[in-house]
């Protein structure tokens, strides 16, 4: 027990943990909405030719249709588990010493904690709906148009920013209660909030639930983000002629 106790604490030495929704259709109606126009029908070439009041409305309704595409995709049954590029990973402490558990009979519990922690993102992230078109209400005229021709994630930086914070208080209990019904969740953060104190473990990956909220998060935020800089990276492959209007100019 010394011995294994010993490999579990030097395997909590670790380095800081270094999200795609379809914009095309909620752009097309709101931007559409927000012209006057049908989309596909020609309009003043440049930002400029859409006034500010046009750009808050059709931004508002654009950001709140990709928030709950965002949040419907990920917060189901399997919405990270079952795709690998989302899958949250055991913390990479547990990650080094993975074979070690397995050879000495911990494989299962370390499967049980991969399912526990992406079955307790998956429960948290629906918590990210009523933040995310809270915020998109709260933007201003000046918001909107520095979203429109900021940088190629500028929509999700707005989010990030205003939703954030609320976000970690909210995913944590969530996240607690779910994971803590495994041992090694317990057992993980008993030896990591130790380490924490002197700082051999990065603070948001003190707890359990400390790390699955940050991935959860930033997975959510990544998926929002792969779209928004493709559409803005390639206006001409947006899909729809308002999109190719309307990030063309920008571009």
């Amino acid at each position: 027990m010394k011995n294994g106790a010993i490999l579990f604490v030097a395997g909590l030495i670790l380095t800081p943990p270094a999200m795609a929704f379809d914009w095309s259709g909620a752009l097309k109606e709101a931007m559409g909405k927000a012209t006057g126009q049908p989309a596909g029908t020609p309009a003043s070439s440049g930002v400029d030719a859409l006034s500010n009041a046009d750009i808050n409305a059709g931004l508002k309704e654009a950001l709140t249709r990709g928030a709950d595409s965002a949040v419907a995709q990920l917060g189901v049954k399997d919405g990270f588990y079952g795709n690998p590029a989302l899958k949250i990973p055991l913390p990479q402490s547990l990650q080094k010493i993975d074979k070690a558990m397995r050879m000495f009979g911990m494989g299962k519990q370390a499967d049980e904690l991969v399912l526990a922690m992406n079955r307790a993102a998956e429960a948290a992230v629906p918590q990210a709906k009523t933040l995310l078109v809270d915020a998109v209400k709260s933007m201003s005229v000046e918001d909107a148009r520095g979203i429109l021709t900021g940088g190629s994630t500028s929509a999700t930086d707005f989010f990030r920013a205003k939703t954030e914070a609320q976000l970690t208080e909210r995913f944590g209990p969530i996240v607690k209660g779910i994971t803590d019904k495994t041992s090694l969740a317990q057992q993980y953060n008993r030896y990591a909030g130790q380490a924490a104190q002197f700082n051999l473990v990065d603070q948001n990956q003190a707890s359990v639930e400390q790390y699955v909220t940050r991935e959860s998060l930033d997975r959510l935020y990544r998926l929002i983000g792969e779209k928004e800089q493709a559409i803005r990276a390639n206006p001409m492959q947006a899909g729809s002629d308002l999109l190719r209007q309307v990030f063309g100019a920008v571009k």
